[in-house]
């Protein structure tokens, strides 16, 4: 998607919707699922997946504000039942908890 920032970020920000624990569990099953934690902004993440900026996902990956949830993970938000934000960038599905 070769789209200049601000376009970009507008586009994205209209794909990005709630969805729920159980409407994720398919993603997480196919381990398509990448979870964003604070401080990294769930907008942020999907812009550097679309605009396909290596260094700094892997930074984020390495630092673990950007990971691909395990057993651990789908174990507490089956517990706790949380509600997410997320943006598909495919293959991926990127989600955040929403704050109550």
């Amino acid at each position: 998607m070769h789209q200049d920032p601000a376009t970009l970020r507008a586009h994205l920000q209209g794909e990005m919707g709630a969805i729920t624990w159980p409407e994720l569990q398919p993603h997480f099953a196919r381990g398509a699922l990448l979870a964003v934690t604070d401080p990294l902004d769930l907008l942020e993440a999907a812009m550097a997946l679309v605009q396909d900026d290596k260094a700094t996902v892997e930074a984020w990956l390495k630092a673990g504000t950007l990971q691909q949830p395990d057993t651990d993970h789908a174990r507490g938000w089956e517990h706790r039942r949380p509600r997410f934000q997320a943006v598909v960038i495919a293959p991926w599905v990127l989600v955040k908890e929403s704050t109550p």
